[in-house]
């Protein structure tokens, strides 16, 4: 398949720049891991029910005639100008002229002791199982961890029935004021926030707190949570807990992209430090939904080169930023929460390799190689990041596959050249660790 502009990511950002990119008239096509379109955050058809913003947008995609890829995970770029895809299982090759990253982020977990008994989720992980039947009714939830996540789960999770006992935020009281305070720049931000406090009417709202550990025998039966001074238990049926997100910038990696802080560097027009290759949304900074359609847009029309176009949203994202500076101080991690996990506690919890076993090495790499942590199924997603705030450690490389993949497709035709087996290969399939191989 051969397009002028491909976006990958259909969540907000890749949704917004993929519209203002059809709109020069070029060949378009996004690609997402997701049978629906609007990514994690809108969740798919659905949410236009319940989003003005989500509505819109999907209206303005179904008019534009962008080709739509779900189901088709990126999992390598052999060359400039080509993308490596799984489609339904099957590979197929995606070719470009320009790129646009919108991949979005994941939750962000610290490790704690009983953090892998079943029960314990992170609150986006919760509550799209609600959304999709997973039998949430009459079941005793307590929300902690940190960020505005926390307040739109709880309030998605009692609608669905959940008996939500208390939503627990690890940012103090202080901060919490000093951001509502500065977003009469943002009133649509405060008129939401306000929406989903007033939906958790007897809800305890505990700021300041965090959760030291999780306890249950077959699962989660019941959180330990402390302000510092003082520590209460609470009977439960499950624990959504989340602190933050952080963005997945594993794609604009591997293709070279800079990073700075954690996040891929972009100019002005979103573009990257790569020729051809712009990004946008979440990748580039945690600023929500409204940041990231204004960030695709200004990249949708960067790339097929509509420059005034995209300078009238500049102002726009100029607010945005402000507000995204404000929600990163506002609910930046506390100390605290870096002594959580004692050496006992997993911290990989694909290989089983606790964080005492990790602490004897001096890097990511060294306890790699030792010890096959971030080697599983999640490519090093979750202990990757817990490894780096715990510890302090960075993930030095990306390799191919960026997501888990099979064999067939990487040793495919699409990338071999006259028979011979794809390099990719070489780092495809290391030896099953004894644990996968039980199962």
């Amino acid at each position: 398949m051969d397009f002028d502009v491909v976006v990958v990511g259909a969540g907000p950002a890749g949704l917004a720049a993929a519209c203002a990119a059809a709109e020069s008239g070029q060949s378009v096509a996004v690609l997402d891991e997701n049978p629906w379109l609007g990514g994690q955050i809108w969740g798919g058809e659905k949410a236009k029910l319940c989003n003005a913003a989500a509505q819109r947008w999907f209206d303005r995609f179904k008019k534009s005639r962008v080709v739509l890829l779900s189901q088709t995970a990126v999992i390598a770029a052999p060359e400039n100008g080509l993308l490596l895809a799984e489609q339904n299982g099957e590979p197929c090759q995606v070719r470009w002229r320009r790129l646009i990253l919108a991949t979005g982020a994941r939750e962000l977990f610290l490790p704690f002791p009983g953090w892998t008994l079943p029960g314990v989720a992170g609150p986006g992980g919760l509550q799209n199982l609600a959304k999709h039947g997973w039998p949430i009714s009459g079941q005793r939830v307590v929300v902690a961890g940190s960020g505005p996540l926390l307040l739109a789960v709880a309030n998605g999770l009692r609608r669905y029935g959940a008996r939500v006992l208390a939503v627990v935020e690890q940012t103090p009281y202080s901060k919490l004021l000093r951001f509502g305070l500065g977003l009469y720049r943002h009133p649509a931000k405060l008129w939401q926030g306000a929406r989903l406090k007033l939906g958790l009417t007897g809800v305890p709202y505990r700021c300041g707190a965090w959760p030291l550990k999780a306890e249950g025998n077959d699962r989660v039966q019941q959180v330990t949570l402390t302000d510092g001074t003082r520590t209460w238990t609470m009977p439960c049926d499950y624990v959504a807990c989340g602190f933050g997100l952080v963005p997945n910038v594993e794609l604009p990696l591997l293709l070279g992209c800079e990073l700075g802080e954690g996040f891929t560097r972009v100019d002005a027009e979103q573009a990257t430090t790569v020729p051809n290759v712009y990004c946008a949304g979440e990748p580039t900074g945690i600023g929500g939904a409204d940041c990231a359609s204004t960030e695709g847009q200004i990249a949708g029309y960067a790339a097929t080169g509509h420059a005034q176009r995209a300078e009238r949203l500049f102002s726009a994202r100029s607010s945005w930023h402000q507000f995204r500076r404000a929600l990163a101080e506002a609910f930046a991690l506390r100390p605290e929460l870096k002594t959580l996990a004692n050496d006992s506690t997993v911290l990989c919890r694909c290989e089983d390799v606790t964080l005492g076993q990790m602490r004897k090495y001096q890097g990511w790499r060294e306890a790699k190689l030792h010890t096959r942590c971030g080697m599983g199924a999640c490519q090093g997603r979750t202990c990757g990041v817990a490894a780096k705030a715990l510890l302090g450690w960075g993930m030095e490389s990306v390799r191919p596959p960026v997501l888990p993949a099979r064999v067939q497709s990487l040793i495919s035709e699409t990338v071999c050249n006259d028979s011979k087996a794809s390099p990719l290969l070489a780092t495809a399939a290391p030896t099953p660790s004894p644990a996968l191989a039980q199962r």
